[in-house]
């Protein structure tokens, strides 16, 4: 039988209504916020109820009331009269068992809800196509409980719904481990599937833009306890293990020991190599010329010349036909910064030609903008590595140590070369490729924010995949720690949020305005680990 912790007051100002209702508990009872509880309703039904708000009353009429009966305000002096006091409480319905929405009665006795409860009030005792999310803790002590919870897989990685979207602090909200637990329950839920169908496999692109976060994914974590593994297994029914099938992509270092632009660990990259599971990726001249638009990412271009210069060059106009190297671009270009040049084309300034020379020569800088790739040494263009990904596969691209520019360089033609397989421009069998490709970014507000100008291309791709990737396949599981700087064509468009701690500034902007004020004040005092889930279908 469930332990009776209070009874339904309605009262004159404060009645029962069919959304929410008072009970009152004794006040020594340790209730949280988010606790489920149920309430006995007509016809033997059951009301639930999620816990908004506690408030402590005593039968004071006022603070001055408390004051004088400390003597005037002596702290150590013990009151001479004792206080009658009480918690009541503030529950939303949730739910009836029996689907009867009139307003519980006062009197009515409130217990905390079992297990079977719990799942049902919050509607996961029926979700369709269930992927592990986390687990919820509910109570304390000898009442203590424990549950699973799941998402709709099809509303969180297509085809009903997709894309994912983490925001908190920095530190405290361990997005990206949360990150990859989602993305790890996926890989092994698509790993056990009988079904090898072309409609029913993943394959994950993971970029890495933090120090050696991401680069050893496919390692052991040593620091799981025992306590941890149990839930793993027994409360998630996944598995405990690391990331299976896992490449890494590093920038290539022509003068470096480990050949390698990366925080990575150099004996860990040369061991990741000799087992062929890294590779140093290039960007060639000839190959990779069509993509300079991306080094303009971050550059405000109201008047398009930078594009016009783009095009200039990728049209082989003005002699550019006769580059074969990044370095005769660099010299090319040169030759049209100086004044008084005549030919190529009259409404591209000098001025426009040397601000077009500065920011490709300190992106033309990084040794993987190279002549050639050597695949005996391991190197590779990413293009070519997003091309032949294959099913269930992980890609870690490492873009940590490069500058802010040339990071946008890197993501913008993965995602390019991405939408390119999908849409069926490259020379592949259809069946062999992937039917969904997760992408993960985290610092999404480098490639997206309201700040980013509207000419990005970078911009301009996050923004196809967030409002139609679902129907191709290409899923954006993202990561910030202000929701309120991303651009709202990308956040709208995600079915699924996950709210880390944040604070008090944060939550007073109008992203959060329809969330209830319950909520966004938990969302301050969220410890590491702990998430508030918004999924735009349940069950």
């Amino acid at each position: 039988m469930s332990k009776i912790i209070g009874k339904v007051a309605a009262t004159e100002k404060a009645p029962t209504t069919i959304d929410e209702f008072y009970f009152w508990t004794a006040k020594e009872r340790i209730l949280n916020p988010f606790d489920v509880v149920k309430v006995e309703h007509i016809d033997k039904s059951i009301t639930f109820g999620v816990i908004e708000e506690i408030s402590h009353i005593t039968d004071s009429a006022s603070y001055l009331s408390n004051y004088i009966s400390s003597d005037f305000g002596d702290v150590e002096l013990s009151p001479n009269m004792h206080r009658i006091g009480m918690n009541y409480v503030k529950a939303k319905v949730v739910g009836n068992s029996e689907n009867i929405y009139t307003p519980v009665l006062d009197g009515s006795k409130v217990s905390f809800a079992n297990e079977n409860e719990v799942l049902q009030a919050l509607g996961l005792d029926k979700i369709k196509n269930p992927m592990p999310c986390g687990y919820i803790e509910m109570y304390r002590d000898e009442d203590k409980i424990v549950l699973p919870v799941n998402f709709n897989s099809k509303f969180l990685i297509g085809p009903e719904g997709a894309h994912l979207n983490i925001s908190g602090i920095s530190g405290l909200a361990v997005k990206t481990s949360y990150s990859m637990f989602l993305l790890k329950a996926i890989q092994e839920e698509y790993h056990t599937q009988t079904d090898n169908s072309n409609d029913n496999s993943v394959a994950f692109v993971i970029f890495n833009v933090k120090g050696r976060d991401l680069l050893a994914i496919d390692e052991p974590n040593k620091e799981l306890s025992e306590k941890e593994k149990d839930i793993y297994k027994n409360m998630l029914n996944l598995n405990s293990e690391p990331f299976e099938n896992v490449k890494y992509f590093y920038p290539y270092a022509q003068h470096t020991d480990s050949k390698t632009f990366s925080y990575g660990n150099k004996k860990d990259i040369d061991k990741q190599i000799d087992n062929n599971n890294a590779f140093r990726y290039k960007y060639i001249f000839e190959e990779d010329k069509e993509n300079l638009d991306l080094m303009f990412s971050n550059i405000e271009d109201s008047s398009g010349t930078m594009e016009s210069i783009v095009n200039f060059i990728i049209t082989e106009q003005g002699g550019f036909g006769e580059v074969g190297s990044w370095s005769e671009l660099k010299n090319k270009v040169a030759e049209y910064t100086r004044t008084g040049r005549t030919g190529g084309d009259k409404e591209i300034s000098v001025m426009s030609w040397r601000k077009f020379k500065r920011i490709i020569s300190k992106s033309l800088a990084h040794d993987i903008f190279s002549k050639r790739a050597v695949p005996q040494k391991n190197e590779t263009r990413l293009k070519e590595a997003i091309t032949n990904i294959k099913k269930n596969e992980v890609q870690v691209i490492d873009i940590a140590k490069l500058d802010q520019d040339t990071q946008a360089f890197v993501f913008g033609d993965v995602i390019r070369a991405i939408y390119e397989l999908k849409l069926g421009q490259e020379d592949r069998d259809e069946n062999e490729i992937p039917s969904k490709i997760i992408i993960f970014i985290d610092e999404l507000n480098k490639y997206a924010s309201k700040d980013v100008p509207k000419s990005s291309p970078i911009l301009k791709q996050i923004l196809d995949i967030s409002e139609r990737g679902r129907s191709l396949g290409i899923i954006l599981f993202s990561v910030e720690q202000f929701k309120s700087a991303i651009h709202d064509r990308v956040k709208g468009n995600c079915a699924t949020h996950a709210y880390g701690r944040t604070n008090a500034i944060e939550i007073s902007k109008s992203d959060y305005k329809f969330i209830p004020p319950v909520y966004k004040n938990m969302m301050t005092r969220l410890t590491p680990g702990e998430y508030i889930l918004e999924n735009k279908k349940a069950a």
